[in-house]
């Protein structure tokens, strides 16, 4: 059971966008960071377990070429082994900053190399594969950048073009880097799933087809891609073969956001429905076949979830965003 914790306000409400919520936990110093879009800017708040915002910050999306407003579409925390980013994507580029904000130190302009630039260029899904950073594109491409240990020298280094419809999320899971094993996986609007194996050079090992669906978000744990689509269902598949394995009928709408606690398997999802559920993955011991357990589900009531993320990887704790609620609500297991 989890119980609900004093909320976090926020300067207004998030955007009815997917995947709106970045949490960055630093038990070491007893702080958790969220990050949340709303319009042209994103803020930033540091809060202590009781709730209390401790400091905000509020970054604004980079103009670029034009003159139409550049609306902010994710924030995410990017660890790397060695560092920890911010990064922003927009309808202009994609921004990445030191974790707490304070200095950008790269900025790509989504429009550079183009003969001539789409009408709705954007960029959306940020994810973190080793020492890369990678991020997907309208064009449906996935941009790799790789990033040294510290300052500005970040060099866009490959272009993944295993899609043909704009990405929607993009997910990774470390791994001892063996030939073969899937440690990412990519989602697009048409539903297709792409699963990489990352390194010097990604190489695409299979492709999960859509069925017309979009797949707004996904996560990689342990050879188990959970997808959740635009149905309310939640698929699993095996990340080796691309085989389904598990449906789940989880949501009454569209899916808005999943999370994964990789200590414990826990899986976290949220939808328009105003519900947030949780699920235990695990696998059978003799088959080795993908199991699930409904563990809690709880609603927020006559809002349009936009964003759920685990506060911690035990998944003790998680915290919730909607369109129109100018708060994070958070909630801790008892």
């Amino acid at each position: 059971m989890f119980r609900r914790e004093s909320s976090i306000p926020l300067r207004g409400s998030a955007a009815s966008l997917c995947n709106n919520l970045s949490v960055l936990p630093l038990p070491a110093r007893n702080l958790t960071h969220f990050g949340v879009v709303r319009g042209a800017s994103a803020q930033l708040l540091s809060a202590a377990p009781e709730g209390v915002p401790l400091a905000q910050r509020q970054l604004f999306a980079k103009q670029g070429a034009g003159v139409s407003p550049a609306f902010i579409t994710q924030v995410h925390w990017c660890t790397l082994p060695f560092r920890v980013l911010v990064v922003l994507t927009s309808f202009k580029g994609i921004q990445m900053y030191e974790a707490d904000g304070s200095v950008m130190v790269y900025w790509h302009a989504l429009n550079s190399g183009e003969a001539s630039p789409a009408p709705a260029m954007f960029a959306r899904g940020i994810a973190a594969s080793g020492q890369f950073i990678c991020v997907g594109t309208w064009s449906g491409r996935v941009l790799v950048f790789d990033i040294p240990v510290k300052g500005p020298n970040i060099v866009l280094c490959e272009e993944l073009t295993g899609h043909q419809a704009p990405i929607t999320d993009i997910a990774t899971e470390p791994t001892q880097a063996q030939d073969c094993v899937a440690d990412m996986v990519t989602a697009d609007d048409s539903g297709l799933l792409c699963i990489w194996r990352s390194g010097p050079e990604f190489k695409l090992l299979t492709s999960i087809p859509g069925f017309g669906v979009p797949c707004p978000s996904v996560r990689l744990w342990q050879g188990i891609v959970a997808a959740g689509y635009g149905n309310g269902k939640v698929h699993l598949y095996e990340a080796s073969t691309g085989s389904l394995q598990v449906q789940i009928s989880a949501h009454a709408r569209a899916i808005s956001a999943l999370d994964l606690a990789p200590e414990v398997g826990k899986l976290l999802s949220a939808a328009e429905d105003t519900f947030v559920h949780l699920w235990k993955l695990s696998r059978n011991t003799e088959s080795g076949g993908i199991e699930v357990e409904h563990c809690h589900g709880e609603c927020v009531p006559d809002t349009q979830v936009c964003g759920a993320r685990f506060c911690d990887p035990a998944g003790s704790s998680f915290a919730v965003t909607g369109y129109d609620l100018a708060e994070i609500l958070r909630f801790r297991s008892v």
